[in-house]
């Protein structure tokens, strides 16, 4: 069985379609242009603004031209995260795999965040058989990696009332509101020195863990890899001088990171304490991520001296930040049971250029005031550290709306299909909702969508008799606008 034969067809071949097309963030070019020829061959109304938004509008089946308008909302890009270092995801398509009753891909992300979303707003724009009022479909670009989009929204893009985005994770789930997040930058300026030249030199790499969704999964206990590198050069540095020549870790704000490695030196005499340390650091995190970190990998091998090496008081104040800085969730809302309030992800560590290295986290929360204070933490503790910190402009969160009259229709439309009662929540992870709420006050907002597991890591997966659920909510939803 391949994707072309799971229902809804409909959606399933948009997916397949949209999955062909390259579209890493900040580089929708690709997408963009096939939403513009979709719309050119359905004879969509369309139009895109200066930031590169897509927006389609498709008039109300006859007699429903009164109905409230309705604004389905998705995003283009997609985290590009790979198991394979020369995948390539500016050109090449995403191979999906049907494996029982999940649509996984090939050792890649599946791009279904946001791929099912937008694979379901162009059937909506293009089924024919469907009840519904005016309908707007918006697409927005950069949602991954800054919200780019959805803060620069274009005047005159949307113009409706009920909005649906469709950007959730968990069927017969319903969400009302969302955390807000600010990213946190950290940049180290190091002197380069020689290596030196009576110093043994290791490489140690961490790889193949689960990584995930630094909203959805941070509760869920996952290894970060920046913080077990963190952890063992922190340790060595108690009973060693160690040389840092090379540190890398994790790469996307959003993502736990999956894998890190650096490459250290210590005294000639020193390696085989080296080498006696790791293994039983090795059984030590084999013991802690018993059972849940299956396939982590944590490798030591010797190499050749590289040519140069960071200067000691920048390498001590990076070992020691890093392993001291906080990650995970920092507290769990009062509010709502089970949902995660605040929380922090040690995102990447980069070096930049000859003398420069860069930490990248993202803090979020459902509270305005504890999404700044975690954030300001990280920044007293790297501005110790000696490195100096930057916030990004960050992001709202969405309050709930417990009256809200198109999440009592999207309930009742899921619970008459299927005989069940959505569960009505709010959730850890940032959607664009709540920048669309700042600039349109009066939208009655919820966001739904199917079951996904374990986003922005190549482990992510689709549940396919959701989507089939997804989409009968998603238009019996519209029905029942359109009738109001």
């Amino acid at each position: 069985m391949t994707i072309k034969d799971l229902k809804p067809a409909l959606v399933f071949s948009i997916f397949d379609e949209i999955n062909q097309v390259p579209r890493p963030s900040k580089k929708e070019e690709k997408i963009r242009q096939y939403l513009l020829d979709f719309a050119a061959k359905h004879n969509i109304e369309v139009k895109t603004d200066a930031i590169g938004n897509v927006a389609m509008f498709k008039p109300a089946t006859p007699g429903k031209e009164n109905a409230p308008k309705v604004v389905l909302q998705s995003h283009m890009d997609m985290v590009c995260e790979s198991n394979n270092k020369d995948f390539d995801f500016e050109t090449t398509p995403i191979k999906t795999i049907v494996d029982g009753d999940w649509l996984r891909a090939d050792g890649t992300t599946l791009g279904a965040d946001n791929g099912i979303g937008m694979a379901a707003s162009l059937a909506v724009m293009v089924d024919k058989d469907l009840v519904h009022g005016p309908v707007e479909a918006l697409f927005t670009v950069d949602e991954e990696t800054g919200l780019t989009g959805a803060n620069n929204l274009g005047e005159g893009m949307i113009d409706g009332s009920i909005f649906l985005n469709l950007d959730s994770e968990d069927d017969a789930e319903i969400f009302v509101g969302c955390a807000g997040g600010v990213d946190t930058t950290c940049t180290f300026t190091y002197k380069r020195s020689f290596a030196p030249t009576d110093f043994h030199y290791f490489k140690f790499d961490i790889s193949g863990g689960l990584g995930g969704h630094s909203g959805g999964d941070i509760h869920l206990g996952r290894a970060n890899a920046n913080k077990l590198l963190a952890r063992f050069l922190y340790n060595l540095s108690l009973e060693h001088e160690i040389s840092l020549c090379e540190i890398h870790g994790g790469n996307l704000r959003n993502a736990i990171p999956r894998a890190a490695h650096a490459l250290f030196g210590v005294h000639t005499e020193n390696k085989e304490k080296v080498r006696v340390a790791f293994n039983k650091y090795v059984a030590d995190i084999e013991t802690e991520y018993a059972g849940l970190e299956t396939g982590l990998k944590l490798e030591l091998e010797s190499v050749e001296r590289p040519e140069y090496a960071v200067d000691h008081v920048t390498t001590k104040n990076l070992i020691e930040a890093l392993y001291s800085a906080p990650h995970g969730v920092i507290s769990m809302s009062r509010d709502l049971e089970g949902l995660v309030e605040t929380s922090t992800n040690l995102a990447a560590v980069k070096m930049l250029g000859e003398n420069q290295i860069l930490i990248t986290t993202s803090q979020r929360s459902s509270v305005e005031s504890r999404k700044w204070d975690i954030a300001r933490q990280v920044e007293a503790l790297f501005t110790l550290a000696g490195a100096e910190v930057t916030h990004g402009d960050g992001y709202p969160g969405w309050a709930p709306n417990m009256n809200s009259t198109i999440m009592h229709l999207a309930s009742d439309a899921y619970e008459e299909l299927y005989g069940v009662k959505p569960a009505i929540k709010a959730i850890h992870a940032g959607l664009e909702c709540g920048l669309f709420l700042e600039k349109y006050p009066h939208l009655d907002m919820v966001s739904f969508g199917p079951t996904l597991r374990d986003v922005h890591s190549p482990s992510e997966r689709m549940y396919i008799p959701a989507v089939e659920r997804f989409w009968g909510q998603l238009t019996r939803t519209l029905e029942k606008v359109a009738n109001l």
